[in-house]
């Protein structure tokens, strides 16, 4: 069977920073759900815990007492609303940090996670294609050796453009990334049982673009990986184009119900 659009899990509300429009409350986005008949939806503002330092003024103001204002979500009988959030997870050099503690762990129902938030400690106008390469190796790599509940983890966006300043550099930072390192990669993110997000924003590819994004996700695909969709919504009109960009990665991914996440795990 066809793997269907049943469940977004990247969500973010007005809280988020990056969001300031007034429709995108939980109220809206559940009736989004029911609208899309969809069984399962998580609210994933961007979020960096005020127990782990190195946070920026934007990211302070995104910590849990502020997340939290969202909650009580809204409820429905027929859709399962999570509460969850988007860790960033930042690098000062060789050195990673992920900004979520031990102690919040059990706060969260899911956690996604992005490795290719560049933008927040690379130029976006730097063009070293190698750097960008490497980092989104090394990044992944580290991320997956942490001591972290990767049962109920997603790996965000990784095709996200915030990793390059144009098509080309793009294009070559994700041509480039070897194809041993990936797979070895991608590889150990099956057997600890993270998710893999299909973002509707990474399915937005052009035809001269789309053998370097989807060798990501084949690659994912043949080492056993299991995904999931994420609008990465801001606004509503995010809600109303994702459905056709997910329904591309299926065709062209061929994608199953064998391929998705197991949600009953949350």
């Amino acid at each position: 069977m066809s793997f269907t659009f049943d469940h977004d899990l990247h969500i973010h509300s007005n809280i988020s920073h990056c969001s300031n429009h007034p429709d995108q409350i939980p109220e809206k986005i559940l009736q989004y759900a029911v609208d899309k008949n969809l069984k399962t939806i998580c609210l994933t503002n961007h979020f960096w815990d005020e127990n782990v330092p190195g946070a920026s003024p934007t990211y302070m103001k995104q910590n849990f007492d502020i997340i939290s204002q969202a909650k009580p979500l809204p409820t429905h009988d027929k859709v399962r609303f999570l509460f969850g959030c988007e860790a960033e997870y930042k690098s000062y050099g060789n050195k990673y940090v992920l900004a979520l503690s031990e102690k919040r762990f059990d706060e969260f129902d899911f956690i996604i996670i992005p490795t290719t938030h560049y933008h927040l400690y690379l130029s976006l106008d730097e063009k070293n294609p190698e750097t960008k390469t490497n980092l989104w190796i090394d990044k992944f790599n580290k991320l997956l050796d942490m001591d972290l509940p990767f049962h109920k983890i997603g790996i965000a966006h990784l095709a996200c453009r915030l990793m390059a300043p144009d098509k080309e550099t793009y294009s070559e930072v994700l041509r480039t990334i070897p194809q041993d390192e990936m797979t070895a990669v991608f590889k150990k993110a099956a057997e600890l049982g993270v998710g893999i997000e299909i973002n509707a924003s990474d399915m937005k590819f052009s035809d001269e673009e789309a053998d370097d994004v989807l060798r990501i996700f084949k690659t994912a695909k043949n080492c056993g990986c299991k995904f999931y969709f994420g609008s990465d919504a801001h606004d509503p009109a995010r809600f109303d184009e994702a459905e056709f960009y997910f329904k591309k990665a299926v065709r062209l991914l061929d994608l199953t119900e064998d391929d998705k996440y197991d949600f009953n795990k949350l």
